[in-house]
């Protein structure tokens, strides 16, 4: 569901009276400004996890497919495709006629070196475990490539319209090397002009694009404006077209203003957890971390935190995403919690860290919620709010379990394929101990690494669903996270910006960008 919030009349009024509505904006050329909230750390989509580096890649990178603006898969590169009974072969068509933004063309050879990259462990690419599944990929002929797999993946599509299974140039690879990062040649709609990091990033339109009459504005700037309230100025001001994330407790301020359209999309499949460390005391017990999450009342979380703008997560996929199953919610009960420590052993509760993954506004909110809601029940919690290169250092590179100093630890997750895979194998699987992925509970459950590789190795539809219910039931019951809520992706642009979302997952969607003059 998305809500656009309209200013009243008076509203209106009262700012045309105040000059509110006079803006740079009436007579701007086609050169759009997007305000974003992080800095950009790579250009390479194979070699991150920011859902912003890879959504910034779509102006100047295409994959075989992508996600539209309500995560359904889109032709893009691929104009056709089969797969064998087994699950194992899939062979793809190409589109002809199709120049990478340094001239040289398109076709299947360049995805065979595009998939052979990260699928060999040696590159230790961030999104190895995307390509992990290809046994090996053969060129047909220049627009028929057909990929084997070593094992039936039946997410294998959704990990293909992932922006980070993207087309880079073969020749600006073997150009570049391993500073492709920094140098970004593509097939998008836009080719990359110069990048400056912690300030923008800046494309143009690229001429020899294959999708004749697009794009219709001639440069994007994606712009780093970390503080919240800044960057709901740029777009009052004038200076930016559109700003995502916008502050929760700003979006009513800002639809006072006729120039500008404040989007609340209620669809978002951004879930935010408290993680526990369970290999050690005392969130190794299972009563420790069932406590935890019946004394955090979600509901205040979401209007305190939020300025109500989020929604109780009743499950551990969010709802929206494939297979997600609907298990919850945890209800707020702070004398069951009490009780359950007293049963652990923890009868007077205890000391322990709680970490934030992020630094912003919203999220010190959060943590600061936390600390409070479990001094309650007697678990003291000093907090600290991590920058991110404090985050890559104690949290993402720690090399083996015993060597983690997190305990709790607030963080945030969206399954970016839109499939129930990408929301659990990441987080909640064995093998996804850092630094290999996201897994910082440390959670390890047999039948549930089973039953993710079985679900992942069927395609019968009800068998998959049976699946996946039983393993989020079990890691429900498990509570290796306090499970909080689903936050709405709340954008703000200006009227003159039209065919431009952010997508449940908190990427974007800019394919048919407009910009009236």
């Amino acid at each position: 569901m998305m809500k656009v919030l309209r200013p009243t009349k008076l509203m209106a009024a009262a700012a045309l009276a105040f000059g509110v509505l006079a803006s740079p904006l009436a007579h701007a050329s086609k050169d759009v400004t997007f305000a974003v909230s992080i800095a950009l750390e790579t250009l390479d989509p194979y070699n991150t996890n920011s859902t912003l580096n890879q959504a910034v890649g779509k102006a100047y990178y295409e994959g075989l497919f992508e996600f539209d603006k309500d995560l359904k898969i889109q032709k893009v590169l691929a104009t056709d495709y089969t797969v064998s009974e087994d699950g194992l072969v899939y062979t793809f068509k190409l589109r002809p006629g199709v120049k990478f933004q340094d001239g040289t063309d398109f076709n299947a050879e360049a995805v065979k070196i595009n998939f052979d990259r990260p699928a060999n462990p040696d590159n230790r690419l961030s999104r190895y475990i995307q390509f992990s599944v290809i046994d090996h990929i053969d060129v047909v002929d220049p627009l028929t490539v057909k990929i084997t797999l070593k094992k039936p993946f039946s997410a294998f599509l959704n990990a293909l319209a992932h922006p980070a299974a993207m087309m880079i140039s073969p020749a600006a690879l073997k150009k570049y090397g391993k500073e492709i990062g920094f140098h970004p040649v593509g097939t998008g709609p836009f080719e990359f002009v110069e990048w400056k990091p912690a300030e923008y990033l800046k494309v143009k339109k690229f001429d020899g694009y294959w999708n004749q009459g697009k794009p219709k504005v001639d440069s994007i700037t994606f712009r780093t404006v970390t503080d919240n309230n800044t960057r709901a100025a740029v777009v009052q001001t004038g200076e930016a077209h559109f700003a995502f994330p916008v502050p929760f407790e700003q979006a009513a301020i800002l639809a006072k203003n006729e120039k500008l359209d404040v989007v609340d999309h209620q669809n978002s499949i951004m879930a935010r957890y408290l993680s526990m460390n369970t290999q050690v005391k005392p969130f190794n017990d299972p009563k420790v971390r069932q406590a935890i999450n019946y004394a955090i009342n979600k509901q205040a979380l979401a209007k305190v935190a939020f300025n109500g703008y989020a929604t109780i997560v009743d499950g551990v996929v969010p709802t929206g995403v494939d297979y997600a199953h609907k298990t919850g919610p945890w209800p707020y009960d702070p004398a069951k919690a009490r009780q359950l420590l007293k049963e652990a052993g923890y009868e007077k509760g205890f000391e322990t860290q709680l970490w934030s993954a992020y630094n912003d506004g919203t999220s010190v909110k959060v943590v600061q919620f936390l600390q409070q809601q479990l001094a309650q029940v007697g678990i003291k919690t000093s907090v600290e709010v991590l920058e991110s290169g404090q985050r890559v250092q104690r949290v993402q590179q720690v090399q083996k379990p015993e060597d983690a100093k997190v305990r709790l630890y607030y963080a945030g997750w969206s399954s970016s394929t839109g499939e129930a895979d990408w929301g659990l194998r990441p987080l909640l699987s064995t093998g996804a101990f850092p630094p290999v992925l996201n897994n910082v509970s440390y959670y390890s459950n047999k039948s549930v690494d089973d039953g993710i590789q079985e679900a992942l190795a069927t395609t019968d539809r009800a068998k998959k669903t049976e699946i996946y219910n039983k393993v989020q039931e079990t890691i429900w019951n498990d509570a290796p996270w306090a499970f909080l809520v689903t936050q709405n992706n709340v954008y703000v642009k200006s009227k003159n910006l039209s065919g431009v979302y952010v997508e449940p997952d908190t990427s974007f969607w800019f394919g048919d960008i407009d910009l009236k003059q």
